[in-house]
C-alpha cells in the first residue's frame, strides 16, 4: 500500500470511472473523499464498502463542483476529516450533444463550468498545501477529444482541450514542488452509462449487444475493446507512485488507438 496516510479528493465519484478510481486508491491505503450526486442510501453504502473493504478512511460531499464556494467547501471538510489533500483527481464532468447554432446557452456554461472551470478551482485551493508540503499528485480525466474533435460537441470538445492546456499549465508551474500534474484521455470506458448507450442501440438496430458494442467502438478506436474505470485507476496509481514521480504535463491516451490515425 503505496499511498498509506495520503488523502485523495476525487470528484465525480459516486460512480462509472471516479467510483473506480475511488476503489484503486482505497487499495492502495488512501483515505478517500468521495463527492456526487445521487440517492444518499446508495452513497452511504458505496462509503461504507469502500471503508470496510480496504480498511481506509472514507467521507463524501455533495458539492456541486460548477460552483466555486461549494468547491472550497468541499476541500475544506476533506481537510477538517481526512487531512489535507495529497491526490486530486478532476473526474466530474458532463456532455450535451448538438450543433453549434442548436447549442443551448445554459448546456455550453454548465459543460464549461463542471468539466474545466472545476479542474481550476480544485487545483487552485489545493496547490499551496501541496507545495507548504512538498509534495502532491493532481490528476485530470480529459479525453480523446481533449486532444481531437467530433461534430456536434462543441462544449465537451472545448472544455476537454481547455483541460489538457490547464494540465500543462499546472505542471509547468508546480515543477519544482515536488508536484506532478497530468491528464489521462480516454475513448470509450466500459460504465453503467455507456452500457445503457449500447442497450438502446442495440434495442433500436435490433442487434446483439456484442454487436451494439462492437457498431459504437469502431466508429472511433481501431482496437475493439473498451477502457475499464478500473484500468484507469490503475494509470492513477501508477502516476502517484515513484515510478512515475518524473511524469508531469502529459496527455496520456487509453483510447485504443483512436487518436493515433
Amino acid at each position: 500500500m503505496s499511498l498509506r496516510g495520503k488523502t485523495a479528493l476525487v470528484t465525480g465519484s459516486t460512480s462509472g470511472i471516479g467510483l473506480g478510481i475511488a476503489h484503486a486508491l482505497a487499495a492502495e491505503g488512501c483515505a478517500i473523499m468521495l463527492n456526487g450526486f445521487g440517492d444518499t442510501k446508495e452513497i452511504e453504502t458505496i462509503r461504507r464498502d469502500l471503508a470496510n473493504r480496504y480498511e481506509v478512511k472514507v467521507a463524501h460531499h455533495p458539492a456541486d463542483v460548477s460552483k466555486p464556494e461549494q468547491i472550497r467547501a468541499m476541500i475544506a471538510d476533506t481537510v477538517s476529516q481526512l487531512g489535507p489533500v495529497d491526490v486530486l483527481v478532476n473526474n466530474a464532468g458532463i456532455q450535451h450533444v448538438a450543433p453549434i447554432e442548436q447549442f443551448p446557452d445554459d448546456k455550453w456554461d454548465a459543460i464549461i463550468a463542471i468539466n474545466l472551470s472545476a479542474a481550476f478551482h480544485t487545483t487552485k485551493a489545493v496547490l499551496p498545501t501541496m507545495r507548504n508540503r512538498g509534495w502532491g499528485r493532481i490528476v485530470n480525466i480529459a479525453s480523446a477529444h481533449g486532444l481531437v474533435a467530433s461534430e456536434d460537441k462543441a462544449g465537451y470538445v472545448a472544455a476537454k482541450h481547455g483541460l489538457v492546456g490547464l494540465t500543462k499549465v499546472t505542471a509547468l508551474e508546480a515543477a519544482s514542488s515536488g508536484i506532478t500534474c497530468n491528464a489521462i484521455c480516454p475513448g470509450w470506458v466500459l460504465t453503467p452509462l455507456v452500457e445503457r448507450q449500447i442497450a438502446a442501440r442495440a434495442g433500436d438496430f435490433k442487434l446483439a449487444i456484442e454487436q451494439a458494442k462492437a457498431d459504437l467502438l469502431k466508429e472511433k478506436q481501431k482496437l475493439l475493446s473498451f477502457t475499464t474505470p478500473e484500468q484507469i485507476g490503475a494509470m492513477i496509481v501508477f502516476l502517484c507512485g515513484e515510478n512515475g514521480a518524473t511524469m508531469t504535463g502529459a496527455a496520456l491516451s487509453m483510447d485504443g488507438g483512436w487518436v493515433a490515425q
